[in-house]
């Protein structure tokens, strides 16, 4: 399974709108809107983890894609950096 970031998203894009968006082009294990913390509102990105298989077309097909009136952002998602933690001693 590989992470795909999806950005521009619509306000009202729902966790399971973003994995059925996704679906026709690999099995989906995951897909998560992202919320604020204290809002609960969406920021307007989000991640899905597909299958490695239907990656890449799920990105060329995507990307750019008129979705709910907003063009998509679609692409690999690049790994979490460690950061902002300190070492305790």
């Amino acid at each position: 399974m590989k992470k795909i970031y999806v950005g521009n998203l619509p306000w009202a894009t729902t966790d399971a709108d973003l994995k059925e968006l996704f679906a026709t082009y690999g099995e989906v294990a995951s897909a998560s809107v992202i919320t604020d913390r204290e809002t609960g509102r969406s920021r307007g990105f989000g991640f899905v983890e597909i299958s490695d298989e239907g990656l890449q077309k799920a990105i060329q097909e995507l990307d750019g894609r008129d979705y709910g009136g907003r063009p998509l952002r679609v692409n690999e998602a690049l790994e979490k950096r460690g950061g902002g933690g300190r070492d305790r001693y």
